[in-house]
């Protein structure tokens, strides 16, 4: 195990050493587009490169530790090799299974920011107000970690919440996207509505969709396909934004898809960020086929599948928080409702690493 484990590391030390050579070099340094994909495959390497040569040190320090518990004749040093062993042996199956998950190829878009879209479903105003309480939820646990959130577009409910909200999760340090993703499909809540006078248990329903961010390189867009419109915008932000046509929204002809932002109280500004909305959703279309290509392989990503799956449900009555993809429950409703959801988000991970290593055996 241990030497086929070193093998397949130490194959792709080559490539790991050429790449770093070539971001140095300056030809390759002024084709960014080239630079960009060099340096996103050279941090992709990085972690197995270290964990391989961590695994190797562990390897030949045990090694070295039982060799001085045979032949050494100092009770003293023989006993100090005893507690090395002891510290290291159990490291190493650890360590094995981390570098067989590094191994396996992750999503390629783990490691970017996220789109976030929630609409609400079945229910009227209360699906509009359970997609509110939704984006709460995500907005709590994105200042948690440090994320920053930036709506892009919104519609209000009439009783509160959003029938949509459009927003993005950008964080400098980690990709959000291979965080979120396990987000994306049908939210049920079940409770006494606000709007509901006779005191009975309703169910209703937001869907949450989570796209990868597109990069500049990822996508070439063709600005003769693009319609741009703009208006007044409708939402929040002072009178400037109501009389002014600061709002935009951008058609992209060849596929029909429509984005639009009302944020921000400059034109420009809105136009920057229904582009990028515009990429990434043009770039999830092709993203989505990579998706549906392992839905069979993966149960427990719904978003790998059907957005349309029911994956979670919230049981106010019983302060109950349930994932059907993993049959996993938490029974303190109100603090996964204030964003502290990343146990759940924890024990998806798990079940995929799993179901990956599996994948990789067969």
């Amino acid at each position: 195990m241990a030497n086929t484990l070193l093998e397949k590391v130490l194959s792709l030390q080559d490539k790991y050493q050429s790449l770093q050579d070539q971001l140095s070099d300056p030809e390759v340094m002024s084709d960014m587009k080239r630079y960009v994909q060099l340096n996103k495959d050279y941090k992709e390497l990085q972690p197995i490169i270290n964990a391989g040569h961590e695994y190797k040190k562990m390897v030949e320090d045990l090694a070295a530790a039982k060799d001085i518990v045979l032949n050494e004749k100092d009770e003293e040093l023989k006993e100090m090799a005893k507690a090395e062993i002891a510290e290291i042996e159990p490291q190493i199956p650890e360590m094995e299974q981390k570098i067989k998950l590094l191994l396996i190829p992750a999503d390629p878009d783990d490691g970017k920011n996220a789109m976030v879209e929630i609409r609400g479903g079945t229910g009227g105003d209360e699906a509009a107000i359970f997609a509110g309480d939704l984006f709460r939820m995500y907005t709590k646990f994105a200042e948690s970690r440090g994320w920053k959130v930036e709506v892009s577009d919104q519609a209000p409910g009439t009783a509160g919440g959003y029938k949509m909200i459009v927003f993005k999760l950008s964080s400098a340090n980690e990709g959000v996207y291979g965080i979120m993703k396990y987000e994306s499909g049908v939210h049920r809540v079940q409770r006494v509505p606000q709007t509901e006078t006779q005191g009975r248990i309703q169910t209703s329903a937001a869907s949450v969709a989570v796209f990868p961010e597109a990069g500049e390189f990822d996508i070439e867009l063709n600005m003769s396909d693009i319609r741009k419109d703009t208006f007044c915008a409708s939402g929040p932000g002072g009178q400037g934004v109501n009389t002014t046509y600061s709002a935009v929204r951008l058609t992209h002809i060849p596929s029909g898809i429509v984005v639009q932002c009302q944020e921000e109280r400059s034109q420009l500004k809105n136009y920057d960020r229904a582009l990028e909305e515009l990429r990434t959703r043009l770039y999830n279309m092709e993203h989505q086929k990579y998706l549906d290509e392992i839905a069979s392989k993966r149960k427990t990503m719904v978003s790998t599948g059907d957005r349309s799956a029911k994956i979670r449900t919230y049981n106010y009555p019983q302060g109950r928080v349930t994932d059907h993809r993993i049959n996993w429950s938490m029974y303190n409703l109100p603090v996964f409702m204030d964003g502290d959801i990343y146990e759940c988000i924890d024990q998806l991970q798990v079940a995929e690493n799993a179901e990956r290593l599996k994948e990789a055996g067969d």
